[in-house]
């Protein structure tokens, strides 16, 4: 490993918790692995220093950026699918409402899968339907009863992106729109699917990046939030 200090690397905000409520996430895109290792042992040592866990999220990892986080962090949860790492492995009790997270065709599950763990270890009890696209919309009805029980729905769809206008149109509770760079060419790696989403009749649609899972499962669990 390179002898890396973290403070050229990383500004760690520890206070995140305490001044919004929900941990910080290391984005591990764009950093190599010795950065990454650095980050989580940087981690572990200050959870040992303070005598308790400080929940991180490491976002967009490879194996790679797994391997060296697992060096620091044995018990961390990995999922290859989203390419997220959750420590500690263990999620907190759920409080507040449901965040359904809807993946329009399975070549979308893997956003999904990051909306859905987002949102699960940001405190919110969380369900996955996959595969309920606007190609058979029976699909989807046969959810419905069940998504409007939830507090905060997640709508994960590439190609044209329709899929989370109609999902707002059959709720009450609000839509966040998640476009994915899945389609052929004329989708433009998302493009299209963002601009269908932007442009969306039905109300009460956020919408977050390309293939930005971690976003619109974060966003989701603020709004499934305990009130007060």
């Amino acid at each position: 490993m390179a002898d890396d200090s973290l403070h050229q690397i990383a500004h760690l905000d520890h206070e995140r918790v305490r001044r919004r409520g929900y941990p910080e996430a290391v984005y591990c895109e764009a950093k190599s692995a010795d950065h990454v290792r650095t980050i989580a042992k940087a981690l572990r040592d200050r959870a040992a220093a303070n005598g308790h866990e400080a929940a991180a999220l490491f976002t967009r990892a490879t194996p790679e950026h797994a391997g060296a986080v697992l060096a620091e962090l044995s018990d961390a949860l990995y999922d290859a699918e989203a390419h997220l790492l959750a420590w500690p492995p263990r999620p907190p009790e759920p409080t507040g409402g449901l965040v359904a997270v809807v993946a329009a065709g399975t070549s979308d599950r893997p956003v999904a899968r990051e909306a859905q763990l987002t949102a699960t270890y940001l405190g919110r009890r969380t369900e996955l339907v996959v595969d309920v696209g606007v190609a058979g919309l029976h699909r989807l009805t046969g959810h419905l009863e069940h998504l409007q029980q939830a507090r905060a729905i997640v709508v994960v769809a590439g190609m044209d992106g329709a899929l989370p206008g109609v999902v707002a149109g059959l709720v009450s509770a609000p839509v966040v729109a998640v476009p994915t760079s899945v389609g052929y060419g004329a989708s433009f790696r998302g493009i299209a699917a963002l601009l269908t989403m932007l442009n969306a009749c039905a109300p009460g649609i956020g919408v977050v990046n390309i293939d930005n899972g971690y976003g619109g499962g974060h966003l989701a669990a603020q709004i499934a939030a305990p009130t007060t």
